[in-house]
């Protein structure tokens, strides 16, 4: 709604200043190609199924507005199949789309494009192009294979048949894939065929062998669990579990629930557990969750014996440009980074590691370039002094309330990866920060390098701002992104702590009474900017978590967290799929190095970052009270 209005406020004020400011609290600036372009590019929110859609034009589309949730896309040009999508322009600035010819498609199925791609952790593998099940297999589907001879042409069946580490034969297996009745069938059908009015539900009771040998007639593949993942999205945005069917009253057919992947299929949450090709161990896995579970199962791998045949195991199927290597389909034992099995450096390493970090605590030369008091809420100050590094300068906004008497307590900021991609800070969005100004305190906003103006356009191009972008969102680490990352964090950290030397300066800042506050970006890159700073006396970390991937020991956060001493305040979604709770958020916690009574993690009911925001501001307000004392209001 705000972006609509706004919208139509621009036509008549284009370059309204205090327009511009209330942009960046609602929305990001998007270029969209498509190939071939001149296609037709629309959104409407992602929870508003039926809302209109909002047209934004034709393609190639240049630095236009768009909100900045979840949002649903769709590219359409006369004579191609149009294109399903869902993401956040937040993510992913610059997005493509290939539309291809209509009537070329595999039928029923989706393109998603290939790349390099990450799984929780583990080596970044490169995956082709390939096509996806739009929804999963449905019985009416499956009962044309059974119908033309599926359970008897052995020439679908390829793999061993095993069970408990025994080879099976042929008749010994086949007398296992039955329905009540005896007939060859899936476990939930009865005398050969589904119950009536099932047509479109999801085929059930399959075991992996039939799974895989319905692929086999069909033309297409288990996908493996990299290929499932890529599609599913499991990104920072948790809205599809509110669309997917988690209810516990068994599969519905197909597409009934409005659950929407990033690149068109449906409900890849919930209904039925989804077989995939790799194995672990003597399983297979299956992905995805299924009606009868939680909803933290749509990230939380499962697997099972193959010849297992539940009530609650469907599958869709892949179709690959090649047959994938075997990096890709063979078995994987583990995908996400166990932190309990690692150990921290010892003192006398990470004084080694932290030595990078160190810098020397020489002349500021700080001038204030601006002084702005239209707002009735604060006074904005625009400061520059000079970095630990190079012959630059860091840019510092101040903003000091005006409910209460200086000395104030301070809380320095850091956002999250948008800060990466914007182009300017001039008009900084507020809306996550108005209430620690009207609580009384200042807010420190540093624009630290590779961030807003002193990012792309100085030094950083805007590909290497986008992968940086990514990969805190959850993609591979390039070694690009590596080198760029180690380069930042050094120069975050030491942006850091010559702000807090600059507000050592101002008699108008408490300096006893200084506090850090970060959100995604802000808290997942925390523990380095904090580990061996004693000057703040609190952290609060907002969709904070360690990362899953293996970076180089001087920028791993196993080694820097233990060294942070501040006290703790970690508030997450959980449901948040890029920094899971077990996997990625109580490492962090366990490993921050306070003491156990001076650490809090709170989980909301949400994706990455928490709401509803009355309650994070509460417990926001509540630490900060403790830890550096009320505030007397005028």
């Amino acid at each position: 709604g705000a972006w609509r209005l706004a919208r139509e406020v621009e036509r008549y004020l284009p370059d309204d200043p205090q327009l511009r400011r209330l942009q960046q609290d609602f929305s990001v600036r998007v270029s969209i190609r498509t190939t071939p372009p001149g296609a037709e590019v629309s959104f409407r929110p992602y929870a508003a199924t039926d809302a209109p859609w909002q047209p934004l034009g034709l393609t190639p589309l240049d630095n236009v507005r768009t909100p900045t949730g979840h949002l649903r896309w769709r590219i359409a040009k006369p004579g191609c199949d149009p294109v399903e999508a869902a993401f956040s322009a937040v993510l992913n600035r610059t997005p493509h789309f290939t539309l291809h010819p209509a009537g070329t498609a595999p039928p029923g199925m989706v393109p998603v494009p290939g790349g390099s791609f990450q799984l929780r952790g583990g080596t970044p593998v490169e995956l082709q192009d390939y096509w996806l099940d739009k929804y999963e297999v449905t019985n009416r589907q499956f009962l044309e294979f059974a119908d033309q001879g599926g359970y008897r042409k052995r020439e679908y069946w390829k793999y061993p048949f095993i069970t408990d580490g025994r080879a099976l034969s042929w008749d010994e297996a086949m007398a296992q894939f039955r329905d009540a009745t005896g007939r060859l069938s899936p476990s939930t059908w009865e005398l050969g065929a589904y119950p009536e009015g099932q047509a479109d539900l999801p085929v059930t009771g399959v075991s992996w062998y039939e799974a895989a040998a319905y692929a086999e007639f069909a033309g297409k593949s288990l996908p493996t669990v990299y290929h499932w993942y890529k599609a599913a999205g499991l990104f920072i945005f948790a809205d599809i579990l509110r669309l997917s069917n988690f209810a516990g009253k068994g599969p519905v057919a197909v597409g009934t629930h409005h659950g929407l992947s990033p690149y068109g299929t449906y409900d890849m949450a919930g209904n039925v557990k989804e077989w995939c090709w790799n194995a672990t161990g003597r399983r297979r896995y299956l992905l995805g969750g299924a009606w009868n579970e939680p909803n933290y199962m749509f990230q939380t791998p499962d697997a099972h014996p193959p010849m297992t045949r539940s009530a609650n195991f469907g599958f869709r199927c892949a179709k690959y440009q090649s047959a994938p290597g075997d990096a890709l389909t063979g078995p994987l034992e583990t995908i996400s980074r166990d932190y309990t099995r690692e150990k921290p450096a010892r003192d006398d390493v990470f004084r080694i590691y932290h030595s990078l970090y160190s810098y020397e605590r020489s002349e500021l030369a700080p001038a204030v370039q601006s002084l702005d008091e239209t707002s009735g809420l604060w006074r904005r100050e625009k400061v520059t002094f000079n970095a630990a590094y190079g012959n630059e300068r860091v840019l510092v906004w101040l903003f000091l309330p005006k409910n209460t008497a200086a000395p104030y307590q301070a809380v320095v900021f850091m956002p999250g990866a948008g800060a990466v991609l914007a182009r300017s800070s001039e008009d900084l969005g507020m809306r996550s920060l108005e209430f620690l100004l009207r609580s009384g305190r200042a807010v420190v906003y540093p624009i630290y390098k590779g961030t807003y103006e002193r990012g792309i356009g100085s030094g950083m191009d805007p590909q290497g701002a986008q992968e940086l972008a990514d990969f805190g969102g959850g993609a591979a680490p390039t070694p690009r992104v590596v080198n760029l990352l180690r380069d930042l964090l050094i120069q975050w950290s030491k942006d850091l702590r010559r702000t807090i030397d600059y507000l050592e300066t101002r008699p108008d800042i408490d300096r006893r009474r200084l506090a850090y506050y970060g959100i995604s970006m802000g808290s997942i890159y925390s523990p380095y900017l904090l580990a061996g700073e004693d000057r703040l006396k609190t952290a609060v970390l907002v969709a904070g978590g360690l990362l899953l991937a293996r970076l180089p020991p001087e920028v791993e956060a196993l080694h820097f967290a233990p060294r942070v001493r501040a006290p703790l305040l970690m508030l997450n979604g959980r449901h948040d799929f890029v920094y899971p709770v077990e996997t990625a958020q109580l490492p962090m916690f366990r490993l921050w190095g306070a003491p156990e009574k001076d650490k809090r993690h709170v989980l909301f009911d949400s994706g990455h970052v928490p709401a509803p925001q009355q309650a994070v501001i509460k417990e926001v307000l509540d630490w900060l009270d403790r830890y550096l004392g009320p505030v007397q209001m005028r």
